[in-house]
């Protein structure tokens, strides 16, 4: 085992998922106002204000979590339905982690704290509608945590940089959360 993995080992021993509450919402708009301006991961408007960001981030029906480890907020989430009435048993969730903290297993702890949270909360799947295909890191964090492309969507989405690029669908069931993906 390195050193790395040995510190990141640590850290996540020493960090916690929480509910998210009013206190945190400058350290989460810290997090999310780098990847809104960036306009490469999330289907947002670039120029989003703070407060509709923290208003999406936070909006009714949400729960909201952060990550944090040693008193600093290094990552959130969101977990929501994802549709009304016959497609509630279905969650929907966003990710986005601190600049600076990216390949430390933050993302991959808040999805599998996710995914135990909305199975507690009676959901049977788990749907990602827009996952940029670009986001090649993500994308292949999910697919190592069991969820599946369902969908393509050709050119769905304008990267600042690439230009129209495809957004994926992703999905997986909830039956297997607790045992090994």
């Amino acid at each position: 085992m390195t050193l790395q993995n040995q510190d990141t080992q640590a850290e996540h021993r020493a960090a916690t998922i929480r509910s998210a509450c009013d206190r945190d919402k400058e350290s989460i708009w810290k997090i999310l106002e780098p990847v809104i301006r960036l306009g490469e991961t999330y289907a947002l408007e670039r120029d989003l204000s703070r407060e509709d960001a923290l208003r999406y981030w936070f909006a009714h029906g949400n729960e909201t979590f952060v990550y944090e480890s040693d008193g600093r907020i290094l990552g959130t989430y969101y977990l929501r339905r994802n549709q009304r009435g016959g497609g509630g048993h279905v969650a929907n969730c966003g990710y986005v982690t601190a600049a600076g903290s990216e390949g430390r297993g933050i993302a991959r702890s808040m999805c599998q704290h996710s995914m135990g949270r909305a199975a507690e909360a009676g959901f049977r799947a788990m749907q990602f509608n827009f996952v940029i295909s670009t986001n090649e890191r993500a994308v292949k964090l999910w697919e190592h945590l069991g969820f599946k492309v369902i969908g393509r969507l050709p050119g769905a989405f304008q990267h600042p940089g690439l230009g129209f690029v495809d957004a994926l669908i992703m999905y997986r069931t909830l039956d297997a959360v607790g045992k090994k993906v």
